[in-house]
């Protein structure tokens, strides 16, 4: 594979690919925290975008190093995000449940713990990007990377702002939709990873 312009737009468009999971989780954050500041937004969708970046180089690694155990770890990645993001979403839906029921206002803000698995969950899938980029260099594939992290930062911060504008307003109701949409990415996931 040599530079090109293909190779850039590939890569920003697999980006986009890999990003919606992530723009998904990203739009529940912002659901259920409103009144997030940017420092905040800047720092959850490069924890995102760290994590879509850090997924593709580990698969190009294993590809060129310990191919034979990385394809039998392959066939768990969907049933991990689907248990990470059940647990998350599950969680989020009780308390936003319990929240409703005690008619509280207070937003549960998003703990460091939470925000790690919420960015393993959504780039696992991003692993077996290491297959299709096998083929490239190392400096290539680090760039393949950044680029596909760069472009997961921009729509993860679409996802939040527009997850805070739509929280003000169902403010009671976020966390169980969030919840809800968390849940659906984790079926999502798996549905793709067992069945196609």
């Amino acid at each position: 594979m040599t530079w090109s312009v293909m190779f850039f737009i590939n890569s920003c468009l697999l980006g986009v690919g890999l990003a919606m999971d992530a723009f998904s989780v990203s739009l529940a954050n912002g659901l259920n925290e409103p009144k997030m500041r940017i420092p905040k937004m800047s720092g959850i969708a490069g924890v995102y975008a760290g994590f879509q970046f850090l997924m593709p180089m580990l698969g190009w690694i294993a590809v060129h190093t310990v191919l034979e155990y990385f394809t039998g770890f392959q066939k768990f990645i969907p049933w991990i995000a689907l248990l990470l993001l059940l647990y998350i979403g599950g969680k989020m839906l009780i308390e936003g449940i319990k929240n409703e029921a005690d008619e509280e206002n207070e937003v549960k803000k998003l703990s460091i713990g939470t925000l790690i698995m919420q960015g393993v969950a959504t780039s696992i899938d991003a692993l077996s990007v290491g297959f299709t980029i096998a083929e490239y260099n190392a400096l290539m594939a680090v760039v393949a990377s950044v680029l596909i992290g760069a472009v997961t930062f921009a729509i993860c911060m679409g996802g939040l702002a527009i997850g805070k504008k739509f929280g003000t307003k169902l403010s009671n109701k976020a966390a169980v939709l969030g919840g809800v949409i968390l849940i659906a990415i984790g079926l999502e996931i798996w549905i793709k990873g067992v069945f196609f």
